[in-house]
């Protein structure tokens, strides 16, 4: 059913995708008032722009990643700055959505990083966007496997999908990447290991304080093209 690399399932196949009925009923609205959530003890300015959100988001570490392994869900890692301003408009659009937080926290383990805080985390993940879509920037969103290898990622993601933009909705990506995750885990998560293999060939060389990031993720990508990152769209 997904014969092709997922990634590029996701890249190709969202062009004219088939959703869930629930993803794309997915409505802008109005924050809520809500309880503060794992974010609110953060000394990070940015991280604390997010405790009142709705989704669940928990701050980077071995809590997050041991939940995804015990619930099976994929992890989203959504990554920015606190001047960043794509960043406070997803987070507007988005994350202060209680109908985007209610499909977050029940299929995903969300992560969010301030990338001054944790520019290892940042450095890895921006490289492999930059692999996958040829550009990067903030806020840097990346889906992950509980073991933290990256199957798909991009920057700002709208709430509704934009006519000729070619940009899905972030409740589309949302739909597609659960929906596959659910339905053929097996195989995204060995064609996940050979991309990974392929983009990742760590050498005495290149190595450094920062070549491994919680000894689970190596930075060197070697099949990685020079490409300067955008803050902007």
């Amino acid at each position: 059913r997904f014969s092709l690399l997922p990634l590029l399932f996701l890249t190709i196949g969202l062009c004219q995708p088939t959703f869930s009925k629930a993803s794309s009923e997915i409505q802008p609205q109005e924050p809520m008032p809500h309880s503060s959530n794992r974010l609110a003890a953060s000394q990070s300015p940015y991280l604390l722009q997010h405790a009142d959100n709705p989704v669940n988001w928990y701050p980077w570490g071995d809590e997050a990643f041991e939940a995804a392994r015990t619930q099976n869900k994929p992890v989203l890692i959504s990554i920015g700055y606190s001047t960043c301003h794509w960043c406070h408009v997803m987070n507007r659009e988005s994350f202060s959505n209680t109908d985007t937080a209610t499909y977050l926290n029940e299929h995903f383990i969300c992560i969010k990083v301030d990338r001054e805080e944790r520019p290892d985390v940042d450095r890895v993940y921006m490289k492999f966007v930059q692999q996958l879509t040829g550009s990067g920037g903030w806020p840097l969103n990346v889906w992950l496997t509980p073991d933290r290898k990256p199957i798909y990622g991009g920057t700002y993601f709208p709430p509704q999908s934009q006519a000729g933009s070619g940009r899905p909705s972030f409740p589309d990506i949302l739909s597609r990447i659960h929906d596959i995750w659910t339905s053929d885990q097996d195989n995204l998560l060995a064609q996940t290991d050979r991309l990974f293999e392929k983009l990742n060939h760590p050498s005495p060389s290149n190595s450094s304080p920062n070549s491994t990031l919680d000894n689970s993720i190596p930075v060197s990508y070697t099949h990685l093209r020079a490409h300067e990152t955008r803050e902007d769209l």
